[in-house]
């Protein structure tokens, strides 16, 4: 029965992981006994990974309907979706948790950090891996929403409200929409300045105007040499 001794502590270890690393990363987090206690029953991000380890073992075994079952049920109780597939390393931390989604494809590494709205979902109907692999050590701002089957690198930090499409080296930072990377290994590779974060939209209709204004001044000067040929032109008169 070294076997069963074996998958039970495993089984363990990954539960008691996801306690244990919140007093690091919470400020929030009270100490002692009551602070433990705090922990286990008030931190949605806690339930939901508990609640999906139990999905995942069935998910695995072939067991099927309740592993969606109890994955529906998690979101509906802790407001964090995790598809019964995804695979969640150990020491995950999700702070506050309202509105995190995690694909099937999803890979999650060990003492990854994220915060409330972030995403890790597909680009389409494509079958096969199609969710990020997300390395160990990652820190995932609020709002985040990482696509496709990208690779985030390990120890890398995404800024609040990026849009990642792009994979990410290990110790990078990247922030946008879409995600560029500021800096690799502490060194920056462009300034990192928030007010001036990308605006695809407002990029979009800025070249339509520069557009429109070239189109104008066509315009404009084939009025004026059509305005002389006419002047030219005695017939015409």
């Amino acid at each position: 029965m070294s076997w069963l001794k074996q998958l039970w502590q495993s089984f363990l270890d990954n539960f008691v992981s996801h306690v244990l690393v919140v007093p690091e990363r919470d400020p929030a987090a009270r100490k002692g006994f009551f602070g433990w206690l705090e922990i286990i029953l008030c931190y949605p991000g806690v339930h939901a990974i508990w609640m999906h380890r139990i999905a995942h073992w069935l998910w695995k075994l072939g067991v099927p309907v309740l592993p969606r079952l109890i994955s529906h049920i998690n979101r509906l109780l802790t407001n964090i979706e995790i598809h019964p597939g995804a695979k969640i390393g150990k020491g995950v931390f999700i702070d506050h948790g309202a509105g995190v989604v995690i694909g099937e494809t999803a890979e999650v590494g060990d003492n990854v950090t994220m915060y409330q709205g972030v995403t890790l979902g597909g680009t389409g109907k494509e079958r096969g891996k199609r969710h990020p692999t997300i390395g160990d050590n990652v820190v995932i701002g609020a709002g985040a929403i990482i696509l496709g089957n990208i690779t985030v690198g390990e120890n890398s930090r995404i800024g609040a409200g990026s849009v990642v499409v792009k994979p990410v080296p290990p110790n990078a930072t990247a922030v946008g929409v879409p995600a560029k990377v500021v800096s690799i290994n502490g060194v920056r590779v462009e300034p990192l300045e928030h007010h001036r974060i990308p605006d695809p939209q407002l990029e979009m209709f800025r070249q339509f105007q520069l557009e429109l204004e070239e189109l104008r001044r066509r315009v404009e000067a084939l009025e004026r040499l059509g305005a002389r040929e006419l002047a030219d032109d005695p017939e015409a008169k």
